[in-house]
């Protein structure tokens, strides 16, 4: 490699910040991570782990009862409901609604695109993968479908971290951004425990739901920063007048 192609091979890296080349690699991490956890699922390899911390989380005994006091069983039914279609399609199409009349098209229709397809994908894997829901201990809330990935753990994933991410470029300050992907986190990470708790999915199933969203939710980030201008252009204008006066 002589010194021209050498430069130009430094320049076109440099030109990548380096919290994007993070997730890159991070999304590489997560797809064979997730690969290797479904492959272990359909083997029937984690079955044991997951009987065990289902088992561990109810009373010897008394299958029917989780542990701990009785407030908690209503609380975590509550948390639960946040991961579920009603809530997260309230949630998706307010904020939608909100950045279109603050005049920001383009990131409204990422937004709403993005979260759509990410619940079409979690369909489609649970379809695939066919494993059914978990029979160790008796279901604390009404469920139909099928178990893996968790489709809880998955869509609020994809709906709060991807919401958490786009929404955070419209924010001034950097503890406000922190705040908002902080928060994202928080939620899809206690609403997937909840499903453990409840017995109506396997451990493993919400770790896989939890891989997959994240890995979605950063797909989105990353085209979103290349693709899809964080301020209107009435925004960018009323700035750019504001800085000339």
């Amino acid at each position: 490699m002589n010194e021209v192609q050498r430069r130009g091979f430094l320049a076109r890296l440099t030109a990548y910040e380096p919290l994007t080349l993070i997730m890159v690699a991070s999304i590489a991490g997560g797809l064979f991570l997730l690969q290797r956890l479904t492959s272990e699922v359909l083997e029937g390899e984690t079955f044991r782990f997951d009987e065990a911390i289902l088992l561990a989380l109810r009373r010897p005994g008394e299958l029917a009862v989780p542990i701990g006091p009785g407030w908690l069983t209503h609380a975590v039914g509550d948390i639960t409901s946040l991961g579920g279609i009603t809530v997260l399609s309230l949630m998706t199409v307010l904020v939608t609604v909100y950045l279109l009349l603050d005049r920001r098209w383009p990131i409204a229709i990422f937004v709403f695109s993005s979260v759509l397809t990410g619940w079409l994908a979690s369909t489609l894997l649970k379809i695939l993968i066919a494993r059914p829901r978990p029979d160790i201990v008796p279901h604390l809330a009404e469920v139909s479908d099928l178990s893996f990935p968790s489709g809880h753990a998955m869509v609020s994933a994809v709906t709060y971290l991807t919401l958490g991410a786009l929404l955070a470029r419209t924010q001034r300050y950097r503890s406000t951004r922190i705040f908002v992907m902080a928060a994202g986190v928080f939620l899809a990470v206690i609403i997937g425990l909840s499903r453990i708790y409840l017995g109506v999915h396997y451990p493993t199933d919400v770790l896989a739901g939890w891989c997959a969203g994240a890995l979605w939710a950063l797909g989105c980030w990353l085209v979103s920063k290349r693709c899809v201008p964080s301020r209107g252009p009435d925004a960018a204008a009323e700035t750019e007048n504001g800085d000339g006066k």
